[in-house]
């Protein structure tokens, strides 16, 4: 499947359906397939052939979500840029990924003024939602070179040949361990096996409803995809407002959504949570980064028993391991707390080993990287193939991840490989003292990084988020680690700060908090 066809798929569902709405407006399945095949159409007349590059550039929005379908139809690639990354990020990105069009909302024209002088690959610059720059087109301007001059056909589809299923379809931006931008090569096969885990994995009775809060340029993005192919509604916030999405649940009969955890931390602090109805949740799903197994347990109680786990990363999209949410209790209804730190077992499609440095598979309990094969992974990184060779060493995709698999093939994340602590000889995973840290009732969010120790080679040291109206002191915390994790683990030193640095997705960035620390040193 193209990624045009799973909207194509929901329209034959219903075409009169809604589709995507948005502040209280819907697109129904036939807005949408006409809107996608105008926008291919524009395409076409813009001189964009099938494989070429396509960037949006864009917030949450329905009309820059209808346009993925476009470049689908137009056979051309998709390439979804963050709007909240830096103008040289952005540039480097676009530049990078050799795009020939640039779709992109009015808000951000000044972020595009600056590097539009250092894209000359760019050719078309189009603006969905305001007046156009010079040499800009404006959306009305764009969508009327792909009429013909006689024609009163209002879907005129674009003539090229279709892409094979091994033709990517996506293009997306990361920069890895590294620093330096890659760009992770998606094709039809990986997001369809995407597709596939997720509709085996999961609960879903009848049309869903999925409400999309995070940002469309990531995983909220890809899970659109199997609402799509089943028909369902996709409920678009242009904001991320805790409240609104609350009570956004309530009113449209949300089935479906999808946060990371440091905004279901945010979630959980909402007054109107308790007092919401959420009955028409079957399936919350919470992954991007690990959540602290004290905050999952309450969520399961205040939000419901749909709490799904999913891990994966722009490599494997969403769906290296599943949990779904009978699979966080026992038999007997219980909580299955032993679990609830795991990232649920290998999904149905995908094969999962540990493997140690010289490429030998661990066994149950052995701790190593988390490597991945099958069809969910990417064939590569875009005109990197010493990228790419690196990352496929052995002939398993190399996540990156420090992790073992149990006894019942559950698959406990214990670390990224670059974030583990050596301290006094002792590997020191971050994500337990993490967890550890969580289990205080007075902390929200919490960052555990290693810093240059003259005695211990590193120390182990914790940057903390208290609770709003919490008056936490350092040693209270030491404290409370020490009983759980011990002395080895426990932080050397604790900072209160009132926020953590995190990245456009709400993952915390370790990285500006040894930065700062490091300076501060």
């Amino acid at each position: 499947m193209r990624l045009v066809d799973y909207l194509d798929k929901g329209a034959s569902l219903g075409p009169d359906r809604p589709c995507l709405t948005t502040d209280g407006t819907t697109m129904s399945y036939a807005d949408v397939q006409a809107l996608s095949h105008r926008v291919a159409a524009a395409l076409v007349a813009a001189g964009v052939t099938p494989g070429e590059t396509v960037a949006i550039l864009s917030a949450n929005d329905p009309i820059a979500f209808s346009c993925v379908f476009g470049i689908s139809r137009a056979g051309a690639v998709w390439c979804p840029i963050n709007p909240r990354n830096e103008a040289t990020e952005n540039r480097q990105l676009l530049d990078l990924f050799d795009c020939s069009v640039l779709v992109y909302q009015q808000s951000f024209a000044p972020l595009v003024n600056r590097i539009r002088a250092d894209l000359p690959k760019v050719h078309t610059w189009v603006c969905l939602d305001g007046p156009a720059a010079p040499d800009t087109l404006t959306w009305a301007q764009f969508l009327a070179a792909g009429r013909p001059s006689t024609a009163t056909d209002p879907e005129p589809a674009p003539a090229c040949d279709l892409p094979a299923l091994d033709d990517f379809a996506m293009l997306v931006g990361t920069r890895g361990t590294t620093g330096r931008p890659k760009g992770v090569m998606l094709t039809g096969r990986n997001l369809e096996t995407m597709t596939a885990i997720t509709l085996m994995s999961y609960p879903f009775r009848g049309r869903p409803v999925y409400l999309a809060l995070a940002p469309l340029t990531h995983a909220a993005g890809v899970l659109c995809f199997p609402m799509l192919c089943q028909g369902g509604e996709i409920v678009i916030m242009r904001r991320p407002e805790v409240a609104t999405f609350i009570e956004l649940i309530a009113r449209h009969g949300v089935t479906h959504t999808f946060l990371p955890p440091t905004l279901i931390y945010m979630v959980l602090a909402e007054p109107a949570l308790d007092r919401t109805d959420l009955s028409s949740l079957q399936c919350f799903w919470y992954g991007a980064a690990p959540m602290s197994a004290a905050r999952l347990q309450e969520a399961l109680t205040r939000i419901g028993p749909v709490m799904g786990q999913l891990f994966g990363q722009t490599e494997a999209p969403m769906m290296i391991s599943t949990m779904a949410p009978a699979d966080h209790f026992e038999p007997d209804g219980t909580v299955a707390v032993g679990r609830l730190a795991s990232a649920g077992r290998p999904a149905p499609l995908v094969t999962v080993g540990i493997m140690d440095a010289a490429g030998a598979l661990l066994g149950p309990g052995e701790r190593g990287e988390i490597v991945v094969r099958g069809s969910l992974v990417t064939p590569g990184y875009y005109r990197d193939r010493q990228a790419t060779a690196e990352a496929s060493r052995f002939g398993w995709h190399h996540t990156g991840d420090i992790g073992y698999l149990d006894d019942d093939g559950y698959l406990f994340i214990v670390d990224r490989a670059k974030d583990m602590v050596i301290t006094g000889g002792f590997n020191v995973y971050s994500t337990e003292v993490e967890q550890a840290l969580m289990q205080h009732p007075g902390v929200r969010d919490c960052a555990v990084i290693g810093l240059p120790d003259e005695k211990w080679g590193e120390r182990v040291v914790a940057v903390v988020q208290a609770q709003p109206g919490t008056d936490l002191r350092e040693a209270e915390v030491i404290a409370f680690v020490k009983t759980l994790i011990g002395s080895v683990k426990t932080p050397k030193q604790v900072h209160l700060w009132p926020d953590l640095p995190r990245s456009k997705v709400g993952k915390v960035l370790k990285t500006d908090i040894k930065a700062t620390l490091g300076a501060a040193r």
